[in-house]
């Protein structure tokens, strides 16, 4: 064929044909005896291929000096202008700000409005709060709302032995985080393949403790002072309760990926590994929280006493029934970490290294206090309308964030990656439900 045909070319070959690079360059950059960088590169030596055709590979090492010392040689991969960009630290400053909005609208109710109430109730002498056997705040009309509720707000909520659960599991999971955090910023894990993942199990079995701390120690107040039978159940699924939803999930997972023979399967000798740290660390270890739980924290009971019949719950308005203020509930807290989540699942599906954790526990110290500050607004009104079951529905409003997090990986996934096919969604969706 003739170069004068209209036949494009590239490297004296016809667009199209299949050719070999038959040369590779290798640049090492070392400082003293350490290797820094280490750099492939294909010259332009090609080749056709055809049948029953010998070809020779050839390569060569070209070694350098460099400066860089070899506790930075990671650096050229953290990519600077992406995860340190101006809208960053845009971010960090509009969630700084709604923090402080949210914290003036708590410290507004709190000062405002509870404490004119305390102050008329220390007005009153003890002869005026009992007339005929019944107490005084009953017969005043002014007397409404969350005042009411002192015989019945510490009542126990339904299904306690799972609130236990996750009330000892967000415990655990507050301080896996904290400690990871901590220990990634004073280290670089990310340099380490399954640094994070390693260190990440490890810390999570001796946060059994916190778990079984916390759960065993809120079980107890419910039943001061007498002991509950039903304390070692509360400690059992407090401490399975994670392990089991994760190791449901991971299993699928892996499977999937067994059977589709990718190499993203976890190897069965890992699994058993994983199983016996939690069996011979993180079980005893939420034992001993539970007990010291039980006997240290919980030595006194409730400031007032719950009544034997519970109230009626009222009617309440449809913006203060539980569903809608725990939808509403979770948009602030979302909006707070929006932007941080996008750098997070770009590093975990775009292949890029996240290394910014002092950013990752800024946004976790707002995301803190603006679902601690959302959350009492939207106890406060649920007591305020005379619903004294705001265990469940706080606990939902606090978490709906997790819903809203979803619906962004949704969103990540159609428009923000390229993947396609049976397995990768199931990948994708299987760990975001996980996380």
């Amino acid at each position: 064929m003739k170069p004068t045909d209209d036949v494009e070319y590239l490297k004296q070959f016809p667009v199209g044909t299949r050719v070999l690079y038959t040369h590779k360059k290798y640049s090492i950059s070392h400082n003293g005896p350490h290797i820094i960088h280490v750099n492939l590169t294909y010259s332009d030596v090609l080749t056709s291929i055809a049948s029953n055709k010998k070809v020779e590979f050839t390569y060569e090492v070209v070694w350098s000096e460099t400066s860089i010392p070899f506790e930075d040689r990671f650096d050229r991969y953290l990519e600077d202008e992406f995860f340190e960009h101006q809208i960053h630290w845009f971010s960090i400053f509009n969630s700084f700000m709604m923090v402080i909005f949210l914290c003036g609208l708590v410290a507004l109710i709190l000062l405002r409005t509870l404490k004119n109430d305390y102050a008329r109730f220390a007005e009153d002498d003890a002869e005026e709060l009992m007339m005929d056997g019944k107490s005084s705040l009953l017969k005043d009309d002014a007397n409404s709302g969350w005042k009411l509720l002192h015989g019945d707000v510490f009542r126990a909520p339904p299904y306690l032995l799972l609130f236990t659960a996750l009330v000892g599991t967000g415990a655990q999971l507050l301080v896996l985080s904290v400690c990871l955090m901590l220990i990634a910023i004073g280290s670089s894990l990310y340099i380490e393949p399954g640094g994070i993942v390693s260190v990440g199990l490890t810390v999570y079995a001796f946060s059994s403790l916190a778990n079984g701390y916390a759960s065993g120690a809120f079980y107890h107040q419910f039943f001061y002072p007498r002991v509950s039978k039903d304390w070692i159940r509360a400690m059992c699924l407090s401490s399975a309760l994670l392990p089991t939803v994760t190791f449901v999930s991971v299993f699928f997972i892996n499977a999937l990926a067994v059977f589709y023979g990718t190499t993203y399967a976890i190897p069965f000798v890992t699994i058993v590994q994983v199983v016996l740290v939690w069996f011979f660390v993180s079980c005893p270890l939420a034992v001993l929280g539970t007990i010291l739980g039980r006997h240290g924290a919980a030595k006194a009971g409730f400031p007032c006493r719950v009544n034997k019949f519970p109230r009626e719950v009222p009617e309440a308005r449809w913006y203060l029934r539980p569903p809608v203020l725990i939808a509403l509930t979770g948009v602030l807290p979302f909006g707070s970490i929006f932007i941080e989540m996008y750098f997070i699942f770009a590093s975990f599906w775009n292949y890029k290294f996240y290394y910014v954790y002092g950013f990752m526990l800024l946004v976790f110290i707002i995301l803190t206090i603006v679902t601690l500050c959302v959350t009492i607004v939207c106890t406060y009104f649920l007591l305020n309308a005379e619903n004294y079951r705001w265990h469940w529905t706080s606990f939902a409003a606090a978490g709906s964030t997790a819903l809203y997090v979803f619906v962004y990986a949704i969103y990540f996934y159609f428009f923000k990656t390229n993947m396609s096919g049976f397995l990768q969604t199931c990948f994708y969706f299987g760990y975001m439900y996980v996380t």
